[in-house]
């Protein structure tokens, strides 16, 4: 476990706020195991502890310009992780009244193999969500409701060129983010993987 003064914090919040992945080893390496401790205290389960450290350490990644504004970090992570940690313990209550409703109604549930795909999909949807309007609209209108180039240009009124560039762009976009995220996502999973803390 690496040890940080306040002073040498802050300036190691500064460089992850700018993208400095180093720096966000090192904050993680220094961190990640008295934070599993904490949420296991509160969920009483190894699993759950994981996958709040992971998510927690994501977001704060994802969002690492604001750690320039954080003046107490220890303070500001066991914060923002309790609360990921109840929202994620109320979600598996809600999880297993769910099952439980579906085993009494002899309904077998569809199995993913995954919090990897969801993350996947969700990263799509977000993706999707930030491309401009008419990108947008001719994306939708082609990939979920299946509209041909010329079904598509007759509704938006506008040619088929325009269409085909519009899906070109947007496709590119999408997986663009999706690529640049989910290296993020991996990134953190390669941590965790690497500083395993139980």
């Amino acid at each position: 476990m690496f040890e940080i003064t306040q002073l040498n914090e802050k300036e190691l919040l500064m460089q992850v706020a700018e993208g400095n992945e180093f720096a966000f080893r090192r904050l993680f390496a220094a961190y990640h195991q008295r934070l599993g401790v904490h949420i296991f205290r509160i969920t009483q389960s190894t699993e759950l502890a994981e996958e709040v450290v992971q998510d927690v350490f994501l977001k704060i990644w994802m969002s690492r310009e604001t750690l320039a504004n954080v003046d107490n970090f220890k303070a500001y992570l066991f914060v923002i992780s309790k609360n990921h940690a109840l929202n994620c313990m109320r979600k598996v209550v809600k999880e297993q009244l769910l099952l439980k409703k579906l085993e009494a109604s002899n309904v077998v549930p569809f199995k993913t193999d995954s919090n990897e795909a969801d993350q996947y999909y969700n990263l799509i949807d977000e993706a999707i969500n930030q491309l401009p309007p008419q990108q947008q609209k001719v994306y939708l209108m082609s990939r979920h409701k299946r509209l041909k180039y010329h079904e598509i240009a007759d509704q938006m009124e506008i040619s088929r060129e325009t269409v085909k560039k519009y899906l070109q762009i947007a496709t590119t976009s999408i997986k663009d983010y999706v690529h640049e995220h989910m290296e993020a996502i991996t990134l953190v999973m390669a941590l965790i993987n690497f500083f395993y803390f139980f």
